[in-house]
């Protein structure tokens, strides 16, 4: 068995028992958007959270056990990606990444914004011309030194 394994394992359940993500987040107090991440593989476990989320999945005591290694982050396998969704935030950033860039170091610095001290928050906003997607990033930020 492997993280990967487990993810499957979670995403069969999830499927089976007809879960939300919400749903898996609020057992354990925390943010959907972090939970799914960390049920996807992306982020690690302590073993409170391990054992709840074993129990909500009823995942084997091996499973459990891989929930609370740090894993390799990074879930996108090639260098562009080619699911549409996620091809769409890398069209994203290659159409703004510069202006994200220009706009942060204006109003904070040379410096960059933390992927590690970093919050998101996924809604849907109704609109009369198509429902739309709201992602709010918000990371801390972290100035260059001088050495």
């Amino acid at each position: 068995m492997n993280r990967n394994d487990v993810t499957e394992m979670i995403i069969g359940a999830k499927i089976t028992k007809g879960l939300k993500w919400e749903a898996v987040a609020a057992e354990l107090g925390l943010s959907k958007e972090w939970v799914t991440a960390a049920c996807l593989g992306q982020m690690t476990f302590n073993k409170a959270q391990a054992d709840t989320v074993g129990q909500f999945f009823d995942l084997p005591k091996e499973a459990i056990a891989w929930l609370q290694v740090v894993p390799s982050k990074g879930s996108v396998p090639t260098a562009v990606p080619t699911d549409p969704l996620i091809y769409r935030l890398y069209e994203l950033v290659q159409v703004y990444g510069t202006t994200f860039k220009e706009l942060i170091h204006e109003e904070f610095g040379d410096g960059i914004m933390s992927a590690i001290d970093f919050k998101m928050k996924l809604v849907r906003e109704s609109d009369p011309a198509g429902d739309r997607v709201n992602i709010a990033m918000s990371g801390k930020f972290l100035p260059y030194k001088s050495y």
